[in-house]
């Protein structure tokens, strides 16, 4: 028992200790794993060294990133290196370019596009939650990409987490904060050429893409469901559910598909909830009933049965290998992560629950035929 205690105290000593910024480069790794494009936007500072760390930026740089696949890699799992990375094993940066305009940026998504001849230019734009940093988000966001087979280009918005686990205080402060970098970065896909753009947020991020929805479409009612015409998914959302109701009422068109993955194992977010002085721990993404949610035209994934294997209760859709196994074998994942069609759902994903919001649908409906008038 003491040396298990002492082992805990030591993990968790180097674990403080150490750097989470560091992103090394290592351009043999392309040689060696399975290389995978992301593209990241960021409202981080852009420390002396060239890291980006959590310090707050006004300006929004671009960057193209290598991400090396290592060949040992099982679809859920995700290892990495802060130092001395082993492609062979982890998750690497092979090479970073700075991309240094729009026009720039749609040039390199055509050449995707033609490259793997893909018919539309669709682009996947991935916002992380609570700590995590720069190069964490990278490896998170290839590995979940490369693991369901998505579609298209891949965009992260990386905004300034403190990349600490005591870092909460802060993160809700640059989630708030990183609201205009994420819009600024849905119209640059936009401007790039983007035919089709889906908008998957996790955790913390949710809060944040809800939050840039609702200031966009105050601006320009209907924005949203314009713009983001390949849907909206949101993981594991660390979201009051009243919050949402009214960031929602704000939308003039909720955008189509809108998809809501939870599950009631959800630790984390139990904790969450428990900070903010609810009795029972209630977020968004662990919500036990879908009944307050049933006016919206949304789909409530339920994911609890998938928790058992998988590697974060926090993120089951990326690290639950059965899950991502059934995503895998999809004949066409785009429509899981497009249109999230329940009879769908329940070929591919038995052993969880859809909950369709008729009333919602209906109202969804009605909005789209005074439009047409």
């Amino acid at each position: 028992m003491k040396k298990s205690v002492l082992a805990l105290c030591v993990s968790l000593l180097l674990a403080a200790c150490a750097d989470r910024d560091l992103m090394p480069i290592v351009p043999e790794a392309v040689n060696i794993g399975t290389p995978y494009t992301v593209f990241s936007t960021t409202t981080r500072e852009q420390e002396a060294d060239g890291t980006f760390g959590f310090r707050r930026s006004e300006e929004l740089r671009m960057v193209e990133m290598t991400v090396t696949i290592p060949p040992s890699h099982s679809p859920g799992e995700l290892s990495y290196r802060y130092k001395n990375p082993d492609p062979r094993k982890n998750f690497t940066i092979a090479q970073e370019l700075p991309v240094d305009s729009v026009s720039d940026l749609r040039a390199r998504f055509l050449r995707e596009q033609r490259e793997n001849n893909w018919p539309l230019r669709e682009v996947t734009i991935f916002v992380h939650g609570y700590n995590s940093t720069h190069p964490e988000t990278a490896y998170r966001a290839a590995q979940m990409a490369h693991d369901v087979k998505l579609p298209g280009s891949l965009v992260m918005y990386s905004w300034p987490s403190r990349g600490r686990a005591f870092g909460y205080a802060y993160d809700i402060d640059s989630m708030l904060f990183a609201r205009d970098g994420l819009e600024e970065t849905v119209r640059r896909v936009k401007q790039a050429g983007a035919e089709r753009i889906i908008l998957v947020a996790h955790s913390m991020g949710t809060a944040l893409a809800m939050e840039m929805l609702r200031q966009a479409d105050l601006r320009n009612p209907g924005w949203a469901a314009r713009t983001l015409n390949g849907g909206v998914i949101l993981i594991s959302p660390d979201l009051d559910v009243d919050v949402f109701d009214s960031q929602m009422m704000d939308l003039k068109r909720v955008p189509q598909p809108f998809a809501v993955m939870v599950s009631e194992k959800d630790r984390i977010l139990n904790i969450s909830g428990r900070l903010r002085g609810t009795s029972q721990g209630e977020r968004l993404g662990n919500i036990k009933s879908a009944d307050r949610l049933e006016r919206w035209p949304i789909e409530v994934i339920d994911l609890t049965a998938f928790n058992a294997d998988a590697a974060s209760g926090h993120f089951v859709a990326a690290t639950s290998p059965s899950l991502l196994a059934v995503l895998r074998s999809a004949s066409n994942v785009s429509r899981v992560f497009g249109p999230v069609d329940p009879s769908l759902l329940q070929q591919i994903l038995p052993q969880s629950q859809t909950i369709t919001n008729e009333h919602g649908k209906l109202m969804l409906e009605r909005q789209q035929r005074r439009e047409e008038r």
